[in-house]
C-alpha cells in the first residue's frame, strides 16, 4: 500500500493560476523520490500540499492513511507529526545552540528532559554533528547548518522527510555530504521526497525521479533510469 497517494489533485490559486493539473502520484514507504522541473512548474506547491501548507482545490491526498485535503485545521498536527520538512534556508533559530534548535522540536510535546536528550544526541550522531551541540548557527558552515536542520526535522521520527531545495545554498562538495546524510536516513526506513534543481545530484543518486512541467507529470524515471538532462 502506498504511503502517499494523490488522486486527481488540482490546485488553483486565488489569482486564477492553476499550479497543479489533475495530478496522480503514489509514493511507497521507504522510497527516495526526486521532484524536478523548471521554476514555476509546481514543485513547491506539490510538496506544500503534502504537509498542508497549501490545500488542494480538488482531488484526494492521502498521507499515511489521513486525507490531507479534508482534515480540519485543528487536526493538522496529526499530519505534521508524520512529516519532517527541510528548507533551503535552514530556518534555524539564531539565539539557540545546535542542541537547543533540535530539542525545541521535542519540547513542544512536553517530553521529559532525559528523553529529549537521548533523542537529540542520537540524531546529532546520525548527521555527524555530535561535537557541535553547544555551538550556535552563526558558528557553523552552511553544510553544518543544513545538517542541523535535517536533525531537527527527523528527531520526532517522522515517516516522511520532505526536502525543499536542501542543497540550493551549498557548494558541490557540501551538497554531496548532505546527500550522504539523507541517504543514510532513507536506509533507516524514512521515505524522502526532495525537490531540487540540481540535476547533477539527481544523476548521481540514481533514485526515482518525477519531472513536472506546468503542473503536470511530464515524465517518471524508475531508480537508475534518469540521465542528466538540461531542465
Amino acid at each position: 500500500m502506498s504511503l502517499i497517494n494523490m488522486k486527481n489533485v488540482r490546485k488553483v490559486y486565488k489569482n486564477g493560476t492553476t499550479a497543479i493539473h489533475d495530478l496522480d502520484l503514489s509514493i511507497n514507504k521507504g522510497e527516495f523520490v526526486f521532484i524536478i522541473g523548471a521554476t514555476g512548474c509546481g514543485k513547491s506547491t506539490l510538496i506544500k500540499m503534502l504537509y498542508r501548507e497549501e490545500k488542494p482545490t480538488a482531488g484526494q491526498i492521502l498521507v499515511g492513511g489521513l486525507d490531507v485535503a479534508k482534515i480540519r485545521n485543528s487536526k493538522i498536527y496529526k499530519i505534521r507529526r508524520k512529516i519532517g520538512v527541510v528548507f533551503q534556508d535552514f530556518k534555524l533559530l539564531p539565539k539557540l545552540t545546535v542542541y537547543e534548535n533540535i530539542a525545541f522540536a521535542l519540547e513542544v510535546f512536553g517530553l521529559p528532559k532525559s528523553e529529549v536528550h537521548a533523542k537529540v544526541m542520537k540524531v546529532l550522531d546520525l548527521v555527524g554533528l555530535k561535537g557541535k551541540a553547544k555551538q550556535y548557527p552563526s558558528q557553523l558552515s552552511g553544510g553544518e547548518q543544513q545538517r542541523t536542520a535535517i536533525a531537527r526535522a527527523i528527531v520526532n521520527g517522522p515517516k516522511i522527510l520532505i526536502c525543499d531545495e536542501p542543497t540550493g545554498n551549498l557548494d558541490e562538495k557540501t551538497s554531496l555530504e548532505v546527500m550522504a546524510v539523507l541517504e543514510a536516513i532513507n536506509k533507516l526506513g524514512t521515505t524522502i521526497i526532495m525537490v531540487t534543481h540540481d540535476t547533477d545530484i539527481v544523476n548521481k543518486m540514481k533514485k526515482r525521479v518525477i519531472e513536472l512541467d506546468s503542473g503536470r507529470i511530464l515524465k517518471e524515471y524508475a531508480e537508475g533510469e534518469y540521465e542528466h538532462e538540461a531542465i
